[in-house]
């Protein structure tokens, strides 16, 4: 789930969803402990990166059981004294700030999603295993970099669904370069897409972007047009391979 941080505290509360409801006013439905106060709100995937930046809900607009309504300019829900007729309420239209926001956050859950997924490495004997590359899988195969340059001949790992065993260092610094390589690609894709985002000018075209989308030229970093040209070539030279 995804988690939130009031301010510059520290702990994070746990929330099954955020949304904007009027113009000056966020729903929060919790999870399970509720905050005391409120203020600047950061918002983190379920993976731990930051996907949102909501400054000044310092205000409870209304408050029911774990759904916590915030507002951001000191309003407060006052109940109409006679309600009389109710007419449905005219459906509520997110500013072109909220869906960037919105846009934003789904953009990085995919890329998340895509960096988790992993990679798969051919290796020395032709054969291919795959590697998730989830947050403790990064941090455990990054670490084996220090085993290499310590001049380790083989070291212990594990593929997907596989058993620990022994990688050549060769093999290692294989899956370590693949693994690098698509997660760095995939951030700066994500980084390229959030620019794009930034850029928009309407919801129309908020509503055009999404994980997988090309970047068009101008929001392309000369980092991200590198990773490219490199996937280019080496689509093209998988194909030379395959005639």
């Amino acid at each position: 789930m995804e988690t939130i941080r009031i301010n510059q505290n520290e702990q994070r509360y746990t929330i099954k969803s955020i949304q904007p409801v009027a113009e000056h006013v966020i729903r929060i439905v919790f999870a399970e402990e509720i905050p005391e106060e409120y203020g600047d709100i950061r918002v983190y995937t379920a993976g731990g990166f930051q996907c949102a930046n909501l400054p000044g809900y310092s205000t409870v607009y209304r408050a029911e059981g774990k759904t916590v309504y915030l507002s951001d300019d000191g309003s407060i829900y006052q109940p109409p004294e006679d309600p009389g007729e109710q007419l449905p309420p005219e459906p509520y239209v997110p500013t072109l700030a909220e869906l960037q926001a919105s846009k934003k956050a789904e953009v990085a859950a995919a890329c998340e999603r895509a960096i988790y997924k992993g990679v798969s490495v051919t290796l020395t004997d032709g054969n291919t295993e795959h590697f998730s590359l989830t947050e403790h899988d990064q941090i455990n195969l990054f670490g084996k970099q220090s085993q290499l340059a310590a001049g380790a001949e083989q070291l212990e790992y594990h593929a997907d669904g596989q058993p620990c065993r022994y990688y050549s260092a060769s093999d290692m610094q294989s899956i370590i370069q693949a693994a690098m390589f698509h997660v760095s690609y995939h951030t700066t894709y994500c980084n390229a897409l959030n620019m794009w985002l930034a850029g928009c000018q309407s919801a129309e075209e908020v509503e055009t972007i999404f994980y997988g989308a090309d970047v068009p030229e101008e929001y392309r970093s000369e980092v991200l047009d590198a990773y490219l040209l490199q996937i280019a070539k080496m689509a093209g030279d998988s194909n030379e391979t395959i005639s």
